[in-house]
């Protein structure tokens, strides 16, 4: 993505869409949404928390048998603008098998809010979250949803709770946003340069203290390849590239214990 700048709409809309470029694409959201339906009613579970007087401002907080260990939070991807916290339940799943309470949290989409806006509600939920659960945090989320995880460990949008963040692990996270400025999707963000700039984590610097990576998938778009890399490099921070894992799949490893993904997230 160097050089973004002198690339027209069509070819940075072409390098930012996923499903384009996956096969089989239109089969994953339907799967998601079985799958998260499935895990909601075998789990013990809070469902739909308000943590602000918001549409869509609720998350879902499933637990682990006997006392949690701690807190995993998960922040849904979709570009905010689409998904919900409902369609993605099952990815708690690993979590919750190694003793984890884990809250799924939706948000307001765009262009109700900004994206900074989103960024404070999210710190919001996970305040709402850690004052249900003790013990350390753990945070986590994919593609706007890394954005999202990643700018809680940032001292400008931090939650009040920032002392008990143990770790943060974006997965395939949008990182610098300048270029989605560009984008088509833009009418609906409405980012302009400033916004995009103080959103951006590869521009800024993580709080010392947690523990950090991100994960990709080593078949993903090269632009989320480069918004991945950049991060990992403006942070100091370990790059997993995840063999043969597009988008689309490089999230099932929150669904595996033994994953990379979680010994990462969960030490």
């Amino acid at each position: 993505m160097i050089g973004w700048q002198e690339m027209d709409r069509a070819t940075l809309d072409a390098a930012y869409a996923n499903a384009d470029h996956i096969a089989d694409s239109d089969a994953f959201p339907p799967r998601w949404r079985a799958e998260a339906a499935a895990f909601r009613e075998a789990t013990p579970a809070d469902l739909d928390l308000a943590y602000a007087d918001r549409p869509g401002a609720t998350l879902d907080l499933f637990h682990p048998e006997g006392p949690a260990r701690g807190l995993t939070v998960f922040v849904h991807g979709g570009y905010w603008r689409s998904f919900g916290k409902s369609d993605w339940s099952h990815l708690a799943s690993g979590a919750v098998t190694l003793g984890q309470a884990v809250a799924v949290v939706g948000y307001p989409l765009a262009p109700q809010v900004r994206i900074g806006e989103i960024t404070r509600l999210v710190a919001r939920a996970v305040d709402h979250a850690a004052a249900r659960v003790s013990g350390p945090i753990h945070l986590t989320g994919h593609s706007a949803g890394g954005h999202l995880a990643a700018r809680m460990v940032m001292a400008d949008a931090a939650p009040a709770c920032a002392d008990r963040i143990a770790s943060c692990v974006p997965i395939s996270p949008l990182s610098d946003l300048r270029p989605l400025t560009a984008l088509g999707m833009n009418d609906d963000w409405r980012l302009d340069a400033a916004e995009a700039t103080a959103e951006s984590p590869a521009l800024g610097h993580p709080m010392p203290g947690p523990r950090l990576a991100v994960h990709v998938g080593a078949a993903e778009r090269p632009s989320f390849l480069w918004q991945s890399e950049v991060l990992a490099r403006a942070w100091g921070i370990p790059l997993r590239r995840v063999p043969g894992r597009h988008h689309f799949d490089v999230i099932d490893a929150l669904t595996d214990p033994r994953s990379d993904l979680l010994a990462d997230l969960l030490g």
